[in-house]
């Protein structure tokens, strides 16, 4: 058996790069085009083989992939590593995916090569599998005949993956007794696309790690659906821009109120990314606060924009809040600088609310807000909405708000789920930069 680490500045082909590309197949292209570990994983095994090499695999470092500590200390008892991708040549062994099941994490003694490429981030060749791994292979096959064409190995080549000085996982090769053993122009090789691999890893890694964040902060942003209202049922829905990865200004509530009373709001904090999330979710407590104070639609408007004011990215947000009582029959708006709500009233028409004064976008400072009060005595609906859903660079935003109205009276047999789908994903002239937040609420007064 031979261990020779090696490091790409040993070999004078690694400068080439057209030895590098030519040895894989055009699987190797792909690498990082996709934000997936996963899938990242896969597009290196499908480089790997069965071109240059009988079997290939991809393994991560746990703690790195949880993004824990992942510093190896140079004598480790083990390293637990998950198998994210593993190829096989078709014709070496048909059940290989039973036995070496990818997603599986195996600890490695520190006697192992893989372990030895972590620590010490060189190569390991070797002409034969190391005790540890045909061990593993000959339990997972359960003394089958077929694990003998993996046991077969007459070279085996882990690279180690890094990123930033340190190890983060390796990739293993090998080659059967009928194939030519690793040369160093091998070695280099795959050196270069592990080095590529790497950097796609932590792409990847970023990418899901922002993903889950910015779910996680839209989920926690949902009302109940499960709450019951007075007079009131609630159906509400967002379409986030893009692949829904980056976290927009939008959002949106429903708070139960004394006496039976119902507040409703719809915001919008501009632009998109961490800050803008931040002022959203800063606006969102304030109005959740500011309603626990009983105080009146005007009045929490007012704060809500001095509290804008000295929150950074809440400047020029909007909003249009409403309180419904059914008791009384009224239905309380104040507006922020957000298009207006749509009304459909007895008559089964739709048209937006004309709101008593325009009310400037919060964090101005203007404080000049003013509370627009309908009487509704018999049934209506009541839609609130993000301008994502009515702007558009080809038409003007009431022409699109007149678009919307008629979305709604054409969907007058839908339950109330429904027609909030519905006007989600409606066609229009709208962007496709900005998100669509819809917040529906079937107004019922109370009778007597």
């Amino acid at each position: 058996m031979r261990n020779q680490p090696r490091s790409r500045t040993d070999d004078a082909p690694a400068d080439q790069p057209s030895v590098r590309r030519s040895a894989f197949s055009p699987a190797a292209d792909v690498i990082g085009s996709e934000l997936d570990l996963w899938m990242t994983g896969s597009h290196v095994v499908h480089a790997l083989t069965p071109g240059f090499c009988d079997a290939a695999s991809v393994y991560l470092l746990e703690r790195w992939r949880r993004e824990e500590d992942a510093h190896v200390t140079a004598d480790p008892p083990q390293i637990e590593a998950r198998r994210l991708a593993l190829r096989v040549r078709p014709d070496t062994c048909a059940d290989w995916e039973s036995m070496l099941p990818v997603g599986e994490v195996i600890a490695l003694p520190r006697e192992t090569p893989y372990a030895r490429a972590l620590t010490a981030g060189h190569t390991q060749l070797l002409d034969t599998l190391d005790p540890h791994t045909s061990e593993r292979l000959i339990a997972s096959g359960g003394h089958d005949a077929r694990i003998a064409a993996l046991l077969r190995v007459a070279s085996l080549l882990v690279v180690p993956l890094r990123l930033r000085g340190a190890s983060i996982g390796f990739v293993v090769c090998t080659r059967g007794p009928d194939r030519a053993p690793f040369l160093p122009v091998d070695v280099a090789a795959v050196e270069s696309l592990a080095a590529r691999a790497s950097v796609a890893l932590d792409n990847a890694r970023r990418y899901e790690r922002e993903r889950r964040t910015a779910l996680a902060i839209r989920n926690s942003l949902l009302p109940d659906t499960a709450q019951e209202f007075e007079g009131c049922r609630i159906a509400h829905g967002s379409l986030p821009a893009g692949q829904g990865t980056v976290i927009g200004g939008d959002w949106f509530d429903v708070l139960r109120r004394p006496g039976g009373r119902v507040s409703l709001i719809v915001g919008d904090a501009m632009g998109h990314g961490p800050e803008s999330a931040v002022a959203m979710i800063q606006l969102r407590t304030a109005v959740r606060t500011l309603a626990g104070l009983d105080i009146p639609p005007a009045d929490l408007v007012r704060r809500l924009d001095a509290l804008a004011s000295d929150t950074p990215g809440a400047s020029f947000a909007t909003c249009i809040y409403a309180e419904w009582d059914a008791r009384r029959r009224t239905c309380t708006l104040v507006g922020a600088g957000h298009p207006p709500p749509l009304l459909r009233g007895p008559d089964g028409r739709t048209a937006p609310v004309p709101l008593v004064g325009a009310g400037l976008p919060l964090g101005l400072g203007a404080g000049a807000y003013e509370a627009t009060v309908l009487t509704v005595p018999e049934p209506a609906l009541l839609a609130l909405y993000s301008d994502g859903l009515v702007e558009s660079r080809d038409a003007d935003i009431d022409q699109e708000i007149t678009r919307l109205a008629q979305a709604v009276d054409a969907g007058a047999g839908d339950t109330l789920p429904s027609l909030c789908r519905r006007l989600l994903g409606t066609p229009s002239g709208t962007s496709a930069t900005d998100d669509r937040t819809l917040l529906l609420a079937e107004l019922t007064p109370a009778q007597g």
